[in-house]
């Protein structure tokens, strides 16, 4: 190999310092209708040192190292090569120090870089080819530190590859054997190693031992942040999200990392901590998401925005970003109360005294438990951002609300983040995201409802919800947003109905209508009449266009058909009216929900599950009604 210090040495360093500055800077200003020629040119150059690099091995009359050159119509299998962690890479071959094994490395970095031109550039097939021949080429070395840089890169850059072509397990064994060898490397070595761009750098400009160990470590992050994914992709989560955690908090200590990118990742994470119950690591992960967010800076205003095309663009993004991350908190919010709930009703979804009694004395053992587990976990942050963190997180609790105080609390965090959002996801422009947002909101106070104990309240709560949903269900076009309309016109008809039974359970028993003041029963009928209403709507909404139920229900409203039917049946058995007539009206519409509703069973005895208890009431009162009709229209037949 010729001298480094040699002309033409110095020349080829010079052809790749020219090779990287076209593929990362200029080709960012590379025409539209020719957005790859710094990269084309790139790749010349790169062939140019390929060459120079086989003529120094022939003039030196050393043995060909690396097979084929890159202009080379070599054959390309179609089948995906297989890898998995070995520990031959650490006992076989020359040293990566001997004049064998640098040859090796630097033809193999040559091969890296076309391989990751082509893929850059969409050639997949030769970027793999190239890749591949970097790793044939480092077959015949050992890991050393100076080639366990390019052993890592190019498995990542491998296991890209084989990601994007839904080659998900491929993937997989080209990250794990990255990760095995840093693993092993750091833990029988652990020098800085030399970095693949220093096989072209004179020795004046070598790295120094601190930017070694940075790059290296980068690589290394790489490699965790592609297995996330891949463990994502293989239905792998709770490894998938350990991975992402790791990646993120590395992003942080080596200080590489876009804010708003690394703060909406963060805050990805919080949901699936969230799905699993570990309140304490989704706050953690939505508050690193706000504080490192405000590293992005402030908003630029409405007056700069127009001003400049660039703040514009920069005011959308921000924007849009922290609303997401808002998202992210009402998700948190809302879940945390639902779980609240779900531990503290009875088998009626009313509030045990009983278990919240219980679940207060347990408290205290839970919160030195939660200080045991945060101290023991993996925190993000750095002394510049820790105790920001920190103070974030003591906006909200990570422990179950036990009692409304405690819930409100929690409730007043969603509907701030709700704020934040719906600044940006107005109706106008985010139809589905604004809705969404409404409908989190809604469900916030029902869940807030359930810790409150005055039905007065809850009444108004509820009428909170009916005032947020109402105007939306009325104006939407149920042409285009017709599975919405359905689910907003389900929730109010419930919600109506809750405050029907809230206003009933006043007088000492529902059928006792005599100490009704006539005001009393005309609001009773009109929550009723607003239920009906609106079940009728979701019902209708599954008709044909020639106004014709459906025979049979798809699976995905099974339910809330049927339950809709029942819900009818008794809400016509609720109406307070004293003219007979319309009372056998009412229960003629009763009996014949009640009817539907087991009839329908009887048919499609598949639907039985989905509505044990509605059938059993139906089936009962199907039996029960008959009589009562034919009482009430006897005493008509006397009266008249």
């Amino acid at each position: 190999m010729a001298s480094v210090s040699s002309d033409e040495w110095r020349a080829v360093c010079d052809k790749f310092t020219n090779a990287q500055h076209l593929s990362d800077v200029e080709s960012r200003s590379d025409p539209e209708n020719n957005p790859f020629l710094s990269k084309y040119k790139a790749r010349e150059v790169l062939r140019e040192i390929h060459c120079s690099l086989k003529s120094f091995e022939a003039g030196d009359g050393e043995e060909e190292v690396g097979g084929e050159s890159p202009e080379s119509g070599v054959q390309r299998s179609s089948e995906p090569p297989v890898e998995r962690p070995s520990e031959d890479v650490f006992v076989r071959g020359v040293s990566g120090d001997s004049p064998a094994g640098l040859r090796a490395a630097r033809l193999g970095a040559v091969e890296y870089y076309l391989g990751v031109n082509h893929v850059d550039t969409e050639e997949l097939s030769a970027g793999q080819e190239h890749l591949m021949n970097c790793m044939k080429l480092l077959e015949r070395c050992r890991v050393s530190p100076e080639n366990v840089s390019l052993f890592i890169h190019v498995r990542n850059q491998l296991g890209i590859l084989w990601a994007g072509r839904d080659e998900t397990e491929t993937a997989q064994g080209f990250l794990e054997t990255a990760e095995f060898i840093y693993q092993r490397y750091m833990k029988e070595d652990g020098t800085p190693p030399t970095d693949i761009t220093e096989y072209f750098t004179t020795e004046e400009k070598l790295l120094t031992h601190q930017e070694r160990t940075k790059r290296f470590e980068f690589a290394y992050t790489h490699t965790m942040y592609y297995l996330a994914q891949v463990y994502k992709n293989l239905g792998e989560t709770e490894r998938a999200a350990t991975y992402c955690h790791s990646t993120l908090q590395r992003q942080l200590q080596l200080n590489q990392f876009n804010p708003m990118e690394w703060a909406l990742n963060a805050a990805t994470l919080s949901q699936y901590y969230i799905t699993k119950g570990q309140y304490m690591e989704g706050r953690h992960c939505l508050s690193a998401a706000s504080v490192i967010a405000g590293l992005a800076g402030d908003v630029p205003s409405e007056e700069a925005a127009k001003e400049s095309e660039t703040e514009s663009e920069r005011r959308e993004k921000l924007r849009q970003q922290r609303a997401d991350i808002a998202r992210c908190w009402i998700k948190y919010c809302l879940n945390l109360l639902q779980d609240a709930k779900k531990l503290l009703e009875d088998n009626i979804g009313e509030l045990n005294p009983d278990r919240q009694e219980e679940l207060k004395r347990e408290r205290r053992n839970d919160e030195e438990e939660e200080e045991k587990r945060r101290k023991s976990a993996l925190l993000f942050g750095s002394e510049d951002t820790f105790d920001s963190i920190a103070s974030q997180e003591e906006k909200v609790r990570c422990l179950y609300p036990l009692d409304f105080s405690e819930a409100k609390a929690v409730f007043l965090v969603g509907q701030n983040y709700v704020i934040q959002a719906k600044e940006y996801f107005l109706m106008d422009g985010y139809v589905t995201d604004h809705i969404e947002i409404l409908q989190d909101h809604s469900s916030l106070y029902r869940n807030l409802i359930f810790f409150e104990e005055e039905a007065e309240a809850r009444c108004k709560m509820h009428k909170r919800r009916i005032d947020l949903l109402e105007p939306i269900c009325n104006d939407l076009n149920s042409q285009y947003y017709l599975l919405i309309r359905r689910q907003l016109m389900f929730e109010l008809a419930e919600t109506y109905n809750e405050m029907t039974d809230l206003k009933l359970s006043r007088t000492n028993r529902q059928g006792d209508t005599q100490s009704l003041d006539n005001h009393t029963m005309k609001k009773i009928n009109h929550l009723c009449s607003s239920s009906v209403k609106y079940f009728q709507m979701f019902l209708d909404s599954l008709c044909s266009p020639e106004g014709k139920f459906p025979e049979r229900l798809e699976e995905d409203v099974l339910r809330p058909a049927l339950a809709a039917k029942f819900r009818l049946a008794r809400l016509h058995t609720l109406m307070i009216c004293p003219v007979p007539s319309v009372q056998l009206d009412n229960l003629n519409m009763s009996l014949e929900n009640y009817k539907f509703v087991v009839d329908y069973c009887a048919a499609h005895p598949e639907a039985v599950a989905a509505v044990e208890t509605e059938l059993e009431l139906s089936t009962e009162m199907a039996g029960l009604l008959p009589l009562k009709i034919n009482r009430l229209k006897a005493r008509m037949a006397v009266n008249n």
